[in-house]
This record gives structure tokens, C-alpha cells and sequence, in this order.
């Protein structure tokens, strides 16, 4: 066994994550289903946005093939602008659909993948804002 005579100064690291342009493209070519009902003085609802690959495959350099899929699924879970931008847009179709501003609300978000679709479920639990 040979004994190492330099060393290299830097530790190198890869990072993959969705490009700003990505998000944007995911959630322009997204489809958006909400349900919801009020309560004496909650809201409670739920909003699906729904992302197909194949439309959104035609302004991305990647093939939109099951591993890319794979990936994005993974990152969809994990990126805080992208639960960001749930946030805003389940937040957003709550207050339409309860005709009313809402106490900033209690917000879930499910990733899960059906071939090239991604389903993003935002679970949406408010107090309806009590105005004077």
C-alpha cells in the first residue's frame, strides 16, 4: 500500500436542486382543483395542483423520462419556494372559496407522482378573519 504525498486543499460537493425558471415553468403549466367548506369560524379545505411533465417537457433541456421524475418528485418535496408557492396559492383559493379573509392558516403539503403527473395536495386549516 502506497502512502498518499499530497492532498488536495478542497473538498468538493454536488448540489441538485430546481432551477428558479423550473418552478415557474411547473407552476405555469399546473392545473388547480380546490374543496373546501366553513365551519362557525374555521375554514377547512384542501387544493390540488396538478403538474404534467409532458406539457411542461417542451421548455426544459432534460428528457422528462421516469428518472427526471423520480428527481423532481424528490425535490418538489423538499424545496421551501415550492412549499412557498402552495402556501400562497392554497391560501389564495381558500379565501375565494370562503368569500373571506383568513387568520394566516394552518397549510400541509403532499408530493406524490403518477407517472409524468405530480399531484401537490395543500391542506388548508384557518380561522376566519373576524372583521369589526
Amino acid at each position: 500500500m502506497r502512502r498518499a504525498q499530497r492532498v488536495s486543499l478542497f473538498e468538493r460537493e454536488v448540489r441538485v436542486r430546481l432551477s428558479a425558471s423550473a418552478i415557474e415553468i411547473l407552476f405555469g403549466h399546473a392545473a388547480v382543483l380546490s374543496e373546501g367548506q366553513l365551519g362557525a369560524d374555521h375554514y377547512f379545505g384542501s387544493t390540488m395542483i396538478t403538474i404534467d411533465m409532458a406539457r411542461a417537457g417542451v421548455h426544459v433541456s432534460e428528457a422528462c423520462d421516469v428518472a427526471t421524475a423520480r428527481n423532481i418528485e424528490a425535490l418538489l418535496s423538499t424545496d421551501r419556494r415550492v412549499y412557498e408557492r402552495a402556501l400562497r396559492l392554497g391560501t389564495r383559493e381558500a379565501e375565494r372559496l370562503a368569500g373571506q379573509s383568513l387568520a394566516p392558516p394552518q397549510i400541509d403539503l403532499h408530493v406524490r407522482r403518477s407517472g409524468h403527473h405530480f399531484h401537490l395536495d395543500v391542506d388548508v386549516e384557518a380561522t376566519l378573519e373576524q372583521t369589526p
